[in-house]
């Protein structure tokens, strides 16, 4: 038996809870070639959050769930995604790659679709942070945030997961939303990666250089003071979103605030390093292998 937000929850009631939300996208997914190698099944999570303006959204995240195989406990890790230009594309992120490097290292895999991306609409859209000349970048922050811990509530339920060694990972937006996150410090988080995170960037318009990057800056100095987990933040020369001199002044405003994190800026990647995270795994994958092995996480895969 366990207490969630101040409710008993017995371990049927997990169980009815989650058969609950893998039927209500049981005929999405039917739709789609599941990853059986990696047991995945897709669920949804309720939630109920605030935007920019001050109004109050519910609705559920799509949550796309990968594990090994046998009953675990196994560590959890969430997975946050970014922000395109279409933000009704992908219907649900998966990282199917990504997911396999975690899997084969003994973790639960959780992928949100957040509320305002893909098959949850796109309209209304919680993590708006307003015009270029005008960005107020905490609501999007809370809101995204509050999403991850809704969905690391709803993992700590699963029967196989040890709720007690928690990874938080995010790429673009995502990463933004992770490190929110991690300044929560969220019960059972050991640690969180930071893939190119940020918001405000636009390679056409203003490549390299986001929208009011002093204000992301302040953003991150506000999570330093209270994020006191091991963070790896990974960037690179070339990202055509935000460039090395924001990546590093962001850096070193979290740490000098308190944060611990470690930072990576690698070389240019592709045509913009931005896309590190999707299509540079063996790039990245030494580097997150390395930090898992020091913060008590399997490095190499585990032997079937």
């Amino acid at each position: 038996m366990s207490r969630l937000a101040g409710i008993t929850v017995t371990r049927a009631a997990r169980h009815a809870l989650a058969c609950a939300c893998l039927c209500i996208w049981s005929a999405h997914a039917a739709g789609q070639a599941l990853a059986q190698d990696l047991n995945e099944v897709v669920a949804s999570v309720p939630v109920t959050v605030k935007n920019l303006y001050g109004r109050t959204f519910t609705g559920k995240v799509i949550v796309t769930q990968f594990k090994p195989a046998g009953a675990g406990p196994f560590p959890i890790v969430i997975i946050n995604h970014g922000r395109g230009n279409d933000r009704s594309k992908p219907g649900r992120f998966r990282y199917t790659q990504q997911a396999r490097f975690f899997t084969e290292r003994g973790f639960a895999v959780f992928v949100p679709t957040r509320l305002g991306y893909g098959d949850t609409g796109v309209d209304p859209d919680p993590e708006d942070s307003g015009g270029c000349r005008d960005k107020d970048y905490a609501p999007m922050a809370e809101a995204a945030s509050t999403e991850v811990l809704a969905v690391l509530a709803y993992a700590k339920q699963q029967p196989y997961v040890n709720p007690e060694r928690v990874l938080l990972i995010g790429q673009s937006v995502g990463g933004y939303t992770t490190t929110a996150a991690a300044a929560k410090m969220p019960q059972g988080l050991v640690a969180a990666i930071n893939f190119a995170g940020g918001s405000g960037g636009d390679p056409e318009t203003h490549p390299g250089v986001p929208c009011q990057g002093g204000k992301l800056e302040s953003m991150y100095a506000e999570f330093g003071k209270t994020a006191k987990v091991p963070m790896l933040w990974i960037y690179t020369e070339n990202d055509l979103y935000f460039g090395p001199q924001y990546s590093q002044a962001w850096h070193a405003a979290f740490n000098q605030a308190g944060g611990q994190a470690e930072f990576k800026l690698l070389p240019p990647f592709a045509k913009n390093g931005h896309t590190l995270f999707v299509a540079g795994l063996n790039i990245w994958e030494p580097l997150v292998a390395e930090f898992l092995g020091r913060n008590g996480f399997p490095a190499e895969p585990l032997k079937q």
